[in-house]
This record gives structure tokens, sequence and C-alpha cells, in this order.
């Protein structure tokens, strides 16, 4: 199904419909300055359906069963109206730079094809898309940061190339098939926030069979860290105030500061074993399902004798173009990801000189991502080559499904512990 090429680009917006007045939730502090993935959904709708110059024809593919916009959505579009998320964002050059080396590294998948945004906040990954020379590029976000999007296209004359549609992935129509879904739906831990859903729902709806998805896979991974100067600067700093023992106040410290997971930058010292994967996405092939609820178990051995403070979580993403299977013709990223028993990490690609990756592990340079850190109440001592072992298990909650549940099972030294906390 393809669309009049002559499009203009007024700014496409449709309401949503909210039931029982406006009872958004309070934002948590996280929601409101988030650094990561930008909101699931934050997707285009046509005007109402008509063809002309402001507007685009409502497709005529079978309509798939969409979920419906929550008060909780709602709230999370909302935050992501706020310049200083997208400012901090942008300013991550780590970030930035990456997309737009893996924009321009797939020029040639890029260049005079149709391309989705998904998620497309201020604009700019949709503008680096119509720079590598798009035919045209659909930028779509529920924010009404889509209104400072459509400006700064003009601004840039490029309202002939990028379309910007204010919805959710979930509503808007597109009357054509892509080329190419582009999108940074990467939440802290990865999968906080639940964007990827709509990077799927996307590529469902619309991708072309080959069709390119940036980034193309992603990998969370865990491991076990000691981190001697965040438990002394939260917790012992109450035994001796000014001279008063406070130290009556440090079991409520310890929960205050640990209760929720930290997002926090640590180095590659704090880490005392090889990383763990916990789970690895294929963006051409992963369901919306199979998110929902992500378990695994792990087994370390640490490198030296420490504190064990907890478990730090982080992720990369890789930039590399699909691949057909010969035997049953479907689309799958270039990389392969085996998960070596000891938990340690190995890839293997068709030309390791093609994919980009985008890192957020503690040795790497730093990004807006930083770690994510679940905190013990108290510290383990463990020798050197001693395990720890256990699992940890991540779901979308069931009360915001843009939170995530964290269950988490570990054992050493013949004693075992369980640790639950929400990010919310």
């Amino acid at each position: 199904m393809h669309s009049n090429p002559t499009h203009s680009n007024g700014y496409h917006h449709q309401q949503q419909q909210q039931s029982g007045g406006d009872r958004r939730p309070a934002m948590t502090h996280r929601e409101r300055v988030r650094r990561g993935p930008r909101g699931s959904s934050r997707l285009r709708e046509s005007r109402d359906g008509h063809d002309g110059a402001a507007g685009l024809r409502v497709s005529g593919q079978k309509q798939q069963q969409r979920p419906p916009c929550t008060d909780f959505d709602m709230a999370y579009f909302h935050s992501y109206a706020h310049v200083g998320i997208h400012e901090e964002m942008i300013k991550d050059r780590v970030r930035t730079d990456t997309y737009r080396a893996a924009i321009m590294q797939h020029q040639s998948s890029i260049a005079g094809k149709v391309v989705v945004d998904v998620g497309c906040g201020t604009g700019i990954l949709s503008i680096f898309c119509a720079q590598a020379g798009a035919k045209r590029v659909y930028a779509v976000d529920a924010s009404e940061i889509a209104i400072q999007a459509n400006e700064v296209v003009k601004a840039n004359n490029l309202s002939d190339t990028v379309i910007v549609l204010h919805g959710r992935v979930e509503d808007v129509e597109i009357e054509e098939e892509v080329d190419v879904i582009i999108s940074e739906w990467m939440g802290y831990m990865l999968l906080y926030e639940s964007m990827l859903g709509s990077v799927i729902i996307a590529r469902d709806r619309w991708l072309k069979p080959g069709g390119l998805i940036l980034p193309s896979t992603a990998t969370l991974y865990m491991a076990p860290v000691t981190h001697p100067d965040r438990y002394s600067d939260s917790i012992d700093f109450w035994r001796n105030v000014y001279g008063i023992d406070m130290s009556a106040i440090m079991p409520l410290a310890k929960q205050c500061a640990f209760e929720e997971p930290c997002v926090e930058t640590i180095v590659g010292e704090n880490i005392l074993t090889w990383p763990h994967v916990v789970k690895h996405v294929d963006c051409y092939t992963v369901t919306i399902s199979e998110l929902e609820s992500v378990t695994t178990r792990f087994n370390f051995k640490s490198m030296m004798r420490a504190p064990l403070h907890g478990f730090a979580f982080w992720f990369d993403v890789e930039f590399s173009g699909p691949a057909i299977s010969p035997n049953n013709n479907q689309t799958t990223s270039l990389l392969t990801d085996t998960h070596p028993v000891d938990g340690s990490q190995r890839k293997k690609r068709t030309n390791p000189n093609e994919a980009l990756v985008l890192s957020t592990a503690p040795e790497d340079p730093p990004t807006h991502w930083q770690q994510t850190l679940i905190y013990f109440y108290d510290p383990i001592e463990v020798e050197q080559d001693q395990l720890i072992e256990g699992s940890v298990t991540l779901s979308q909650s069931k009360e915001n499904p843009r939170f995530m549940n964290i269950h988490l099972e570990y054992a050493s030294g013949g004693r075992s512990f369980v640790k639950e906390s929400v990010m919310r």
C-alpha cells in the first residue's frame, strides 16, 4: 500500500480518548527526568482519515486489536513534553553520535527509502535520516514534544520529507509499508518503560520483508558488584554524625537508600566477575509476550576477595542489517548470540566489521543511562573463587506495565537471600 508521494508536512494529530476525566497518577522523579528510552508509544496519528495536503489516508490494512491508552500512558507521554529530558538525551554524545554513525553506515538502505522513527522526540533522528537521503520519514511521538519537532522540521526546510505524526504508534495510520524503523527505545535496565513493545507493533504493522531495524539487537547483562564507598556514604555515615551516635537511623537509611533500584555510574573495578547475559533481544523476531516476564539463572565465581554489595545491570545494542534465513525465509539479525554456562558473553557475526555497538557497560564511556544497581541491605563478604548463584526475574508491573518488578534470589557461602524491588 502506497501513499501519495507529494505529502506536505502539516503536523498530524488526533485526539486520544480518556475515560473518567483526567486521572493522571503522580509522576515519580524518574519519570519526570528519565534519561533513557522514550516512551513506548509516542507515535503517530493522522488527522481524520481523509487524504489531503495535511492528512494521511487511512490504511486499508486489517486492524489489529490495539491496547487502550491508560492514565499511566498519558502521564508518561506528558513527562516527555519537558524539553529537559530531550536535552539530556541529545547531549549524550555517545548515544547521539552512535545513532548518527549507524544511520550513515546504513545509508544505502535508507537513501530513497521510507523510514518510521518510533518515539521521535525532538525529531533529531528523523532529520539524520532525511540528511542520509530518505525519501520520506514518518516521525511519530505521542508526547506534546511532537509540536516542537514539527517546528524543527520546518525550520530546517525538511517538511517535504519528514512528516510529524502526533499519537501512539498503536493508533496512527501510515498507508504504505516502510523500509526502515529507527527508534531509541532503550530504558534503564534496557526494558524499563516497555517502549520496545511500540517498536514491535510498528514492525508488525508496516515493515517490509527484509526491512531494516535500528538498532537490530540488544543484550542485557548483570554482574555482582562491590561498592564500599557508596555503602559508606549512605549507611556508615550515620555511625558518627558530628560526634553523635545516630546508628539508630541506619535501618531506615538502608531502606531509603536501597529499597528501589539505583541508577548511577560505576567503573570496571566495581565488577567482581565476568557478566551474565540476562536477555538477548533480536528486534526482527522478538514478541511482546516474551517481554512481559524475563527470568534467568546465574552462576558467578568471584575474581577477588571483597564485600558483595549487590548486582549491576547494563546493556548494549547493535546496529546490524537484516539477513534472510535460507530455511524459512524469515528476517533475522546478522548477530547470533550464544549463552555460555559460565555467564560470560561471546558473540559471532557474519562480518565483525559491520556491526556498530552502543554500550552502557561500566568500562565504556559513560552515557545518560549509567548502570542500574540492586543493592543489598547488608553486604556479603566473599572470598576469591567463591560461588554466587541464583536467579532474577524482571516482569512488567500489573499496576503499570511501564514499571518493572524485580525478583532476585541469590546465595553465597551457604546463605540464601531474596530481594524484591520495583523500578518506578
